[in-house]
């Protein structure tokens, strides 16, 4: 299948044709400095257009290039990035009316990006207007943000009103570059803790806990964060007033002075390439070598924040321009990281010259904890094996049966050590009642579980016993006791908080294992295989009620030959959704999971 994909910025147009089954470009078209220049190569060979200077023309003339270019080859489908998509799409969708009015609704807050999104898609439907357009969101990866994390500290009226929270980009190229990493290291992406560097133009920094995004620096618009090439990045708010008062300066001009003058341009006087910078700091010049020690320093205190959100880090990635290319950056930002297990390896670091043949070189010192590596971003494939995945409908699941649906209220898993602990050696639960899982119960046994502020009383033991001692509870529990849980998959325990168990005969201390647990579907093989569906998929499932239809986004789809068909929410979920257990739900819309892509990447 050839995917024409189509990634339209503010200045600048990429278009390549890919072949889905090569993974390779046989097509590629670029264009820089637009509207105003006609710097134009199609497949390294120049092209001269000589029409107006205004970017839908130009656009068009750059299709109709490509079109010509493909000769006998024919293309299946378009898949455009769209820079943010908001609170709606957290999966790539095919472009109708209304998407398209959902984009321009957005453009408040992209007002670089949408605009030249939606040019595109218009140019591309005019060009090929038979071929399906699927929008590809840079928003969409982040859309597993915590709450903790996605929202602003502001009056909750006006960021209601206005849908005011940080909903993160340059999602889809973390998303690949993540699971490039896993897929280089030999490892499952559910067991790592990955901090994704994205720095070029527009940087941000990304953390990734076990496939999930649950950080990211850009917020609700491109322009917090890192330093990038003409954005500030964080900046203290009262800076904009000040200037507005100081300077005269409407909204726009501030929006301009920050978004446009700013970042490395701003500060080295001369221009946003992170090349030239570093050949004038070398040169001598002072505002250059300001510009890139701010640049570093911001992404060095970033990973140590990011760091300590996920209870440490596995693996540390650069990818894009310059995360790609530049090995002094990447020393720069590294050093002084030893005491997060990060040891950058000098000369594997200034040797590493990423290519076709080489996309992924590891520059960690042998004695690093951390892995270290540079990456080659895709962001182009990424988009067509999204769009493939539409055209060719994979994302559709059969919505028969539907889904029973259970309010997990909290419990303990617990080991054969910590029973001994609590009832005595050797001592054997007994059941209370079966679960529907099959082979599991609750147990008659209960525990009192102590946190910092309070405890809770008669907690009851789910059996049979786990390899790891591990404590659900709901976000209630959660502040009434004084931890702070994070919402995990079961068995994902590194960095979660401890508690204080009473028992019968004794009293255990565990370090780690109390969690909030991620909303989950159990799935047998064979109910996996008529949804549709694998192993740690995302889907949405959807709960029929004439007077307030309900749809869960987000909820990991677990497959084992164990399991009998049923979703789990907890407490909080079930109650302010006025749901009890027993009701049903309805899957409508799948997002394969980031491993899933890799097998075709």
């Amino acid at each position: 299948m050839y995917i024409l994909t189509v990634n339209c910025g503010s200045s600048s147009l990429k278009l390549d044709v890919i072949d889905t089954q090569t993974q390779q470009s046989v097509t590629e078209l670029k264009a820089e400095r637009l509207p105003e220049e006609r710097d134009i190569t199609l497949n390294g060979k120049t092209l001269t257009y000589s029409g107006e200077l205004l970017f839908p023309y130009i656009l068009t003339f750059c299709l109709e290039a490509v079109k010509k270019d493909l000769a006998d080859k024919t293309i299946s489908g378009i898949g455009h990035r769209v820079v943010h998509g908001g609170d709606k799409y957290y999966q790539p969708v095919l472009i109708d009316e209304q998407v398209a009015k959902t984009i321009e609704d957005l453009i408040d807050l992209a007002p670089l990006h949408n605009p030249a999104n939606l040019s595109g898609i218009k140019a591309a439907q005019q060009v090929f207007p038979n071929l399906p357009n699927i929008a590809v969101f840079d928003t969409a990866f982040h859309q597993t943000l915590p709450s903790r994390a996605k929202h602003y500290a502001i009056d909750k009226e006006i960021s209601k009103k206005y849908n005011i929270k940080r909903y993160g980009f340059h999602g889809t190229s973390h998303q690949y570059v993540a699971q490039k990493a896993a897929d280089f290291l030999q490892q499952d992406i559910k067991n790592l803790r990955i901090l994704s560097c994205h720095l070029g133009n527009g940087a941000s920094i990304c953390a990734i806990e076990f496939g999930r995004s649950i950080e990211v620096s850009l917020g609700m618009t491109t322009m917090e964060g890192l330093v990038m090439g003409t954005r500030s990045g964080d900046v203290d708010p009262g800076i904009v007033t000040f200037l507005q008062q100081k300077e005269n300066w409407t909204y726009e001009q501030v929006e301009t002075f920050l978004n446009k003058k700013s970042g490395l341009a701003g500060m080295s006087g001369f221009g946003n390439d992170m090349r030239d910078i570093l050949q004038q700091a070398e040169n001598g010049n002072e505002d250059a070598r300001l510009a890139i020690q701010v640049f570093t320093h911001r992404l060095t205190k970033y990973i140590g924040a990011y760091a300590a959100v996920m209870s440490g880090v596995d693996v540390l990635l650069f990818t894009a321009g310059i995360g790609e290319n530049s090995p002094e950056i990447r020393n720069r930002v590294c050093r002084g990281l030893e005491f997060l297990g990060i040891m950058l390896d000098d000369d594997k670091n200034k040797s590493a010259k990423l290519s076709d043949e080489l996309d992924v070189a590891n520059i960690s010192d042998e004695n690093s904890r951390v892995k270290i590596l540079a990456i080659r971003t895709d962001e182009q494939l990424a988009i067509a094996l999204e769009a493939q995945k539409i055209i060719e409908e994979k994302n559709k699941v059969n919505c028969i049966p539907k889904i029973p649906i259970a309010i997990s209220a909290r419990h303990i898993h617990l080991t054969r050590e910590t029973v001994d602990v609590l009832f005595g050696k050797d001592y054997e639960l007994t059941e209370y009642k079966p679960l529907s899982q099959p082979g599991q119960y609750a147990a008659n046994e209960t525990v009192n579980i102590v946190g910092k502020k309070n405890k809770i009383e008669n907690v009851r033991i789910l059996g049979p016993l786990r390899p790891k001692d591990q404590v659900e509870i709901s976000k209630t529990d959660e502040f009434f006791l004084g931890v702070d849980a994070p919402i995990r998959e079961s068995g994902h325990l590194d960095g979660t908080p401890g508690i204080t168990l009473i028992g019968p005969k004794g009293t255990v201390i565990l370090k780690e294992g109390v969690i909030i647990a991620l909303r989950h579907i159990h799935m047998h093989p064979s109910d996996a295989e008529l949804f549709g569906v694998k192993d740690h998929d995302i889907v949405s499932v959807e709960v029929d009620d004439e007077d307030r239809p309900l749809t869960f986004k987000n909820v990991v789809i677990r497959v084992s030959d164990k399991f009998k068909l049923e979703m789990h929410i907890d407490t909080d979920e079930g109650n302010a959704a006025e749901i009890k257990s027993g009701e049903e739900g309805v899957l409508m819309s799948c997002k394969q999971s980031v491993s899933l892509l890799a097998k075709n990447v």
